[in-house]
């Protein structure tokens, strides 16, 4: 290709013909970021990475060094293909996934597990696995996420749920809705872990037509059933938005009003599509949705009631993870790194998905020694977000504070073997718990080892 453009690092990346690891740049052309990949057998590929080169650049400066974990895995072949963890990942699980059944009522033309036909985890492995992902963490395990398939469909999804709550911190349900529409029932009985539960629901448009393109069915009414129940027992809420160009990424903005209007909806988490699973015909890399792509989107669609700069990388995952907190005012919604200099309080932010306002207000007071900034400051600016006795309040009550006052908005854009770079894949914190109890990043187990574990 012609050397129209600027070398800004090395690194590695995998080709898309061989898939074997390949040397690779970074670079900036036509105000893009790329990846120019190398091949010795198959040439030079160029892939799209992102659209903003300003905030590629500066997202380094929200690193943070990765917390340790135990490792599964030796180092031989390179990564990604010692994943276990091997001790060459960097960051540990800040959110676990365990798919707990491979059976669907659905069948999405975007599914990362190619879901349907298929087979319940028996109840005595999920245990195992659960107590190997919390004991990988230390004893200490923060998130997990339920899912599937469609982990609702599994009969014993709500022992599930109790064990999990037993072990971590916070367990998610990642779920289409189909049953929470249906089974009032079953909604109600998830109440009983409000605190540490929220439902992850999968939420892509307000249109049927789009639906039936993504999902090939009809679901705007059957999102709303399962929302309005959801609320009757004060269930905390993220939607999941997957966005793919020139189908769904018009509504971006739409999806955060109606998430900010809705009681015990908690944010909204935003996914551009990953070429894997059953998203890999006839797909248009040159014009991919990606993280910066979603940023400037959100900027244009709520008419910069959001802009750029409200969004700032996960520290524990700088690469693929952008995010921003919203509280409450008199005047609405106002993101909390408008008003403050993130960077500068760093120290108190965990190496984490989940922010706390426990968590936040505790680091703040115990954090004295080799800080950037006063912990006194930020306590002052933390807790003009939160009533004064807001930790004296039983759990019920601080979650349903926390449902109604505070808005996340996460962008996750996961890698595929074309816009793969081994700075990320060593980063990605979203990690597949499988049956033979090793750790693996999200992406890496969707582009490699998935099929290797069907059965």
């Amino acid at each position: 290709m012609n050397r129209d453009y600027v070398y800004y690092e090395f690194t590695n990346s995998l080709c898309n013909e061989c898939e074997k690891v390949i040397p690779a740049k970074i670079i900036f052309k036509d105000d893009k970021v790329y990846i120019l990949k190398n091949c010795s057998k198959h040439g030079e590929q160029l892939e799209l990475l992102e659209h903003d080169i300003d905030y590629y650049k500066n997202k380094r400066k929200y690193d943070k060094p990765g917390t340790s974990s135990k490792t599964q895995t030796e180092i031989k072949n390179g990564c990604p293909y010692d994943c276990g963890l091997c001790p060459n990942h960097d960051q540990h699980s800040c959110i676990g996934l365990i798919e707990i059944t491979n059976k669907c009522n659905m069948c999405c033309n975007t599914c990362y597990a190619s879901s349907g036909n298929g087979r319940d985890l028996n109840i005595n492995i999920i245990k195992k696995m659960i107590d190997f992902a919390s004991d990988a963490e230390g004893g200490h395990g923060e998130v997990l996420q339920i899912s599937g398939g469609e982990p609702t469909l599994h009969k014993d999804v709500i022992e599930v749920i109790k064990l999990a709550r037993e072990k971590f911190q916070y367990v998610m349900l990642n779920t289409n809705g189909i049953r929470l529409a249906e089974d009032e029932e079953f909604v109600k009985e998830l109440s009983q872990f409000v605190g540490g539960f929220e439902i992850y629901l999968q939420f892509d448009s307000f249109d049927d037509k789009i639906y039936n393109e993504i999902r090939v069915r009809n679901l705007k009414e059957i999102k709303e059933k399962a929302i309005e129940n959801l609320n009757k027992y004060n269930i905390p809420v993220t939607l999941v938005m997957t966005v793919e160009r020139d189908l769904n990424d018009n509504e971006i903005g739409k999806v955060i009003s109606y998430g900010l209007e809705t009681k015990n909806v908690r944010g909204v988490n935003i996914q551009p599509v990953a070429f894997f699973g059953r998203q890999t015909k006839n797909i248009d890399r040159k014009n991919r949705v990606t993280l910066t792509d979603v940023i400037n989107l959100i900027e244009k669609q709520t008419k910069k009631m959001l802009i750029k700069e409200d969004f700032v990388p996960l520290p524990c995952n700088v690469e693929r993870v952008s995010l921003t907190y919203l509280y409450k005012t008199e005047d609405g919604f106002i993101p909390i790194t408008r008003a403050n200099n993130i960077k500068k309080y760093l120290p108190y932010i965990n190496n984490t998905f989940t922010f706390k306002i426990e968590d936040a207000l505790t680091n703040g007071r115990d954090i004295i020694f080799g800080c950037c900034c006063n912990p006194l400051h930020f306590l002052k600016d933390f807790k003009k977000f939160v009533p004064k006795d807001f930790m004296s309040w039983d759990i019920e009550k601080r979650s349903e504070y926390v449902s109604n006052n505070t808005f996340r908005i996460t962008i996750s854009s996961f890698i595929d073997k074309y816009n793969f770079d081994m700075k990320s894949m060593q980063k990605e914190c979203v990690h597949v718990i499988t049956e033979d109890l090793k750790r693996i990043p999200f992406s890496s187990y969707n582009m490699i080892y998935r099929d290797r574990y069907k059965k």
